[in-house]
């Protein structure tokens, strides 16, 4: 058997990087991509809106998985529509306590003003990742609601405060020495959904949808004219339209 040429070993090797480089920039690129909306206003038409109405428009543009896992849920009951632009955190179990404090400090410095907390606990069903303080120092930067996927505590604390959030469950452990925030502001995937910072997330009753960054506006302005037909509908059934006339005129049930 002949010896591949140091050269054709060289290609070859070179190909593998140029491959590897070209996965890592589709799988940690976050493109700065600029809203055509001011960012409060496009999120606080958002939040007249609900999550079953920008799954339905996702669905339009052939994304079926958006929505995180059904077992992130909203801390209330009385949950209004939440939007905000992700600010992404991970996290992962570790007895380790080094260094822990000041990365969760210069991770909190870095939240701004609109952002939506979306936090990968890795799995960890141990310890919490948020409390009454993380939410104290959220509402001081202008955060607009957090969904963890991991655990909460402090809940009245939380409770107290006009804040949303949504999450895996409850528990009385502090996550000092118990997990470690290994990373912010990068891709994340929780469940089927792919989480880019700078995209659009809100949340409500039903659970949380993420709306991928270049879609932010169209999927918006789809997804009003979706609700303004459903309040023609709502109107048509009240009335004792029937069903048949209903869905002549494009309605749906």
């Amino acid at each position: 058997m002949t010896q591949p040429s140091d050269a054709a070993g060289s290609l070859r090797r070179e190909r593998s990087m140029m491959n590897i480089d070209d996965f890592i920039a589709r799988q940690e690129h976050v493109p700065d991509i600029p809203l055509t909306i001011p960012a409060a206003e496009l999120l606080a038409r958002y939040e007249q809106l609900y999550s079953g109405a920008i799954s339905d428009v996702l669905r339009e543009f052939c994304l079926v998985d958006q929505a995180l896992p059904h077992t992130i849920q909203s801390l209330r009951l009385e949950q209004r529509s939440a939007a905000g632009i992700a600010f992404t955190v991970k996290s992962a179990p570790n007895t380790r306590i080094t260094g822990e404090m000041e990365y969760r400090s210069e991770m909190l410095n870095a939240m701004h003003e609109h952002a939506f907390v979306v936090w990968d606990a890795s799995g960890d069903s141990r310890s919490t990742q948020w409390g009454g303080v993380m939410t104290a120092a959220a509402i001081g930067k202008g955060v607009r609601g957090a969904a963890i996927d991991g655990g909460i505590r402090d809940t009245s604390q939380i409770l107290e405060r006009d804040f949303p959030v949504f999450h895996r469950y409850r528990s009385p452990n502090a996550g000092l020495g118990r997990s470690m925030i290994t990373n912010y502001q990068i891709p994340l995937r929780i469940g089927d959904v792919f989480i880019r910072p700078g995209d659009i997330v809100l949340g409500d009753l039903d659970g949380v949808v993420v709306v991928p960054r270049h879609l932010a506006v169209d999927v918006l302005l789809r997804a009003e004219e979706v609700c303004g037909n459903e309040v023609k509908i709502f109107e048509w059934v009240a009335r004792g339209d029937s069903i048949d006339d209903i869905e002549a005129r494009g309605g749906y049930f």
